[in-house]
């Protein structure tokens, strides 16, 4: 493959797992931190130590806080800034020279005001982009380190979502297509809040059996709201439905389930943010997809229970009672 010029914004973990992928791989890559400062360090040790460590950065991939200098030429831009960062990021591009760029979105959330996905935003700010998401189970950890993961590339355009394989994929990750947009990108949201509360249940010593429960349950939670947004229902069997899923509930490098783990101890979520840089989507999207399940009229148990536990200072033991102690139904 010849050498793709490529954009990666956002110098958290994942964007940053990419742009190393990338280079790897023989593309030319700049990330673009939004803190200068931080940037000039990267530039300099050549590891990310906070979100990152222990991964060394090459030497040929660029760090800058110029976003406009970060995508000038850009064939491919990846966006992988937290999900209600996005948009005021994103509006700093306006101006550049983006017409021919494909844009990749890998963060995982939805907007809390608008309750746009991330796709939906880049659009809404940018315009008529060429646009594709990728999701699935990849914990940046394993990625980083090369072990074998897999995981889907969306685009309601067939072509671009071939595009974006054909430049992501690597001996150690493998990277299938699809055209459900929608599907992709609110398996990737929703999963976060079941992991929150697989955190719960581990704090709480629940076992095995309460863990299986929560992903069989969550994942019809996720296909009940994605299919009345228009998503199909058999994306969320796959890599960035049930996959994600079993991935984020059950690794220990998973930060929304070790929110739910702190939360089950007593922490405050503005306790919890302000104690890691690392942002933990299930707590924003929990906020969104209780609008969202309202808007649908979708039921949706388990994610208003982790609204409640982490919104409404609600007992996670009182909130598991409530679960279990529901009207009976026949499984469905």
């Amino acid at each position: 493959m010849e050498s793709k010029k490529i954009a990666v914004i956002g110098d958290g973990g994942w964007g940053t797992t990419l742009a190393i992928l990338l280079s790897k791989k023989g593309c030319n890559v700049t990330i673009w931190s939004a803190f200068p400062d931080y940037a000039e360090f990267l530039e300099r040790v050549r590891e990310n130590i906070k979100f990152l460590p222990s991964v060394r950065i090459p030497d040929g991939i660029k760090i800058t806080a110029d976003i406009k200098k970060a995508v000038e030429g850009a064939e491919f831009i990846v966006l992988a800034v937290p999900s209600q960062f996005l948009r005021d990021v994103i509006k700093k591009l306006k101006g550049a020279d983006i017409k021919k760029a494909v844009f990749v979105s890998v963060t995982k959330g939805i907007e809390n005001k608008t309750l746009m996905r991330m796709s939906e935003v880049a659009k809404d700010v940018l315009g008529d982009i060429k646009i594709g998401v990728i999701s699935g189970p990849s914990i940046a950890y394993e990625v980083a380190r090369e072990m074998p993961t897999t995981v889907v590339a969306a685009s309601k355009d067939e072509q671009i979502a071939k595009k974006i394989q054909d430049v992501f994929m690597t001996q150690r990750l493998r990277v299938y297509t699809s055209t459900d947009v929608v599907g992709v990108e609110m398996g990737g949201a929703l999963k976060n809040i079941i992991a929150i509360a697989a955190g719960v249940s581990d704090k709480l010593g629940f076992g095995t059996n309460a863990k299986s429960g929560l992903v069989t349950r969550g994942l019809v939670e996720m296909k009940r709201l994605g299919v009345a947004m228009g998503a199909d229902e058999k994306t969320f069997n796959g890599l960035s439905g049930l996959g994600d899923l079993i991935t984020t509930c059950a690794s220990e490098h998973s930060r929304n389930k070790r929110v739910g783990a702190e939360v089950a101890q007593g922490k405050k979520v503005d306790e919890i943010e302000k104690e890691t840089p690392m942002v933990a989507e299930g707590i924003r999207t929990s906020v969104s997809v209780k609008e969202l399940s309202k808007k649908y009229k979708v039921e949706m148990p388990i994610a208003d229970q982790i609204y409640a536990i982490l919104f409404e200072n609600k007992d996670p033991l009182k909130a598991v009672s409530d679960l279990m102690l529901r009207e009976k139904k026949a499984e469905g």
